[in-house]
């Protein structure tokens, strides 16, 4: 008889069947990963300035990492210019680098003697040109995130 019902009326049957109970997940709290990056179309000498100021290279190496001249550098730093949007990545970029080789050495002062000695790791030799392209500066990264984890190779 309950079939017979189910036919005659469609709209009992499909609430019957979707009649289920819903069980939520508990929440979880996440690590704010939000950060505020500056445009890099308005990326300006000022906040390279700022994280010039962290690392021990000098303007002439600062200048090779960007494919720029060093008088371009001293353009910049005359009138506060805008770099290129390709520059302002490879200079957040770099910065990432640096705050990841604080963590790994402690200081500033370990890490560039450390790149300068162009240590090994398993995809070859790292040096301090590897910061001049986004492979290399990927390449770093990884390193770094090995000594972290104990993985010397």
């Amino acid at each position: 008889m309950k079939k017979n019902l189910a036919i005659q009326n469609p709209a009992v049957y499909k609430k019957k069947q979707h009649n289920t109970i819903k069980v939520k997940e508990p929440a979880v709290a996440y690590r704010s990963t939000v950060k505020v990056v500056p445009s890099l179309n308005d990326f300006t000498f000022n906040e390279f300035k700022k994280i010039a100021a962290t690392a021990p290279f000098s303007q002439a190496e600062w200048a090779t990492l960007l494919h720029v001249s060093e008088r371009t550098l001293q353009r910049y730093a005359k009138n506060n210019g805008s770099f290129a949007a390709i520059n302002a990545e490879r200079i957040l970029l770099i910065d990432k680098v640096l705050k990841e080789a604080t963590t790994t050495f402690g200081n500033m002062d370990k890490f560039y003697q450390w790149i300068k000695k162009e240590p090994y790791m398993l995809e070859g030799n790292l040096s301090f040109n590897s910061l001049s392209t986004y492979d290399g500066i990927q390449k770093v990264l990884t390193q770094l995130g090995r000594i972290q984890q104990g993985l010397f190779a």
